[in-house]
């Protein structure tokens, strides 16, 4: 079961990729979780990579795919992964490809959780986190009993500082102009499937399991 997961930021990918790891007990890997580790265990690339990150520079693409090669060749990915954050570009996807056809997998699926750009910035504009225990609420869909006010702790709830409209709508004009090539690419793979993500969190995942059942 090797699933590639999308989603711009806010549709609640993160809280999917929880649920399907959980489910089809796969492991979950992200660029940053891959970076760190390969940093961790000091590996050349992993070097490489923490040179470029420590001077604030993006890492570059021969880099990020030979870390993304390094991960997917351990044998916890041989019955499955859920790969989220990579690729970004259709350079990255040809060359995920590549690495795959190396180690003789094959992606099962693209999942793209699709949400409009209107509901995303509502969610992000609204959303407060507890500045003691990091719950998370929302002033529309999940507010606190009191207002400002941490249900489970009592602690003050905040608004993080890039929750901004202006901020949001950025974010997500870098995303989808970067992103309409990559779901072309995996559509003509004949791989891609677009779940609605302003369902119910159980109805988005009753579909992404669904779809990867099918």
């Amino acid at each position: 079961m090797h699933i590639l997961l999308m989603g711009p930021p806010g549709a609640g990918k993160g809280t999917q990729a929880a649920e399907l790891k959980e489910r089809f007990n796969i492991p979950h890997i992200s660029t940053g979780d891959m970076f760190r580790a390969a940093i961790k265990e000091g590996t050349e690339l992993g070097k490489r990579a923490k040179a470029f990150m420590d001077e604030g520079k993006l890492v570059p693409d021969e880099v990020t795919i030979g870390i993304v090669a390094e991960r997917l060749a351990k044998d916890d990915c041989k019955k499955g992964f859920l790969l989220d954050g990579f690729p970004r570009t259709v350079e990255q996807a040809d060359a995920l490809t590549g690495i795959l056809d190396k180690l003789g997998l094959k992606l099962k699926a693209v999942l793209n959780i699709s949400v409009p750009k209107e509901d995303l910035i509502e969610r992000a504009v609204g959303r407060r986190i507890c500045k003691k225990c990091g719950a998370t609420y929302h002033t529309k869909f999940n507010p606190p009993k009191q207002e400002g006010i941490c249900d489970a702790c009592g602690g003050e709830l905040y608004q993080r500082a890039d929750d901004t409209a202006e901020t949001m709508t950025n974010r997500l004009s870098v995303y989808e102009e970067s992103t309409k090539p990559l779901i072309d690419y995996y559509k003509k793979a004949g791989v891609y499937t677009e779940i609605d993500g302003r369902q119910p969190i159980d109805k988005v995942t009753a579909d992404l399991v669904a779809t990867l059942q099918a």
